[in-house]
C-alpha cells in the first residue's frame, strides 16, 4: 500500500510541474516572448491545453466570473498541495 501512495505522490508532483509549466508558458505567450506560430511552442501549448482544460473547466464551473483573471490554475495547485499534505500525514498508517 505504501508503494501505491508513493506512486500517487509522484503523479501529484508531475501534475504540479505541468500546471506550473502551463502557467509560465501562458505568461510568455501573452507577453509575446513566445509565438504560437513556432511549431514546437504550438505543439507544447496544444498538448498542455488538451491535458489541463478538462480539469480547468470543472473548476471554472463553480468559480465566479473574475473578469480577465483565471484562478483555475491556482485552485488546482492548492488542491494538489492539499492532497499531498493528506497523503504525507497518513503515509505512516500504511507502513
Amino acid at each position: 500500500m505504501l508503494s501505491i501512495l508513493q506512486i500517487i505522490y509522484l503523479i501529484l508532483d508531475v501534475m504540479w510541474f505541468i500546471v506550473i509549466v502551463h502557467v509560465v508558458l501562458s505568461w510568455l505567450i501573452n507577453f509575446q516572448v513566445l509565438n504560437l506560430r513556432q511549431p514546437l511552442v504550438a505543439q507544447i501549448w496544444d498538448g498542455l491545453n488538451r491535458l489541463l482544460e478538462p480539469i480547468y473547466s470543472r473548476i471554472r464551473s463553480f468559480l465566479p466570473s473574475m473578469g480577465g483573471i483565471d484562478l483555475a490554475p491556482l485552485i488546482l495547485l492548492l488542491a494538489l498541495y492539499a492532497v499531498r499534505i493528506v497523503i504525507a500525514n497518513n503515509m505512516s498508517a500504511f507502513v
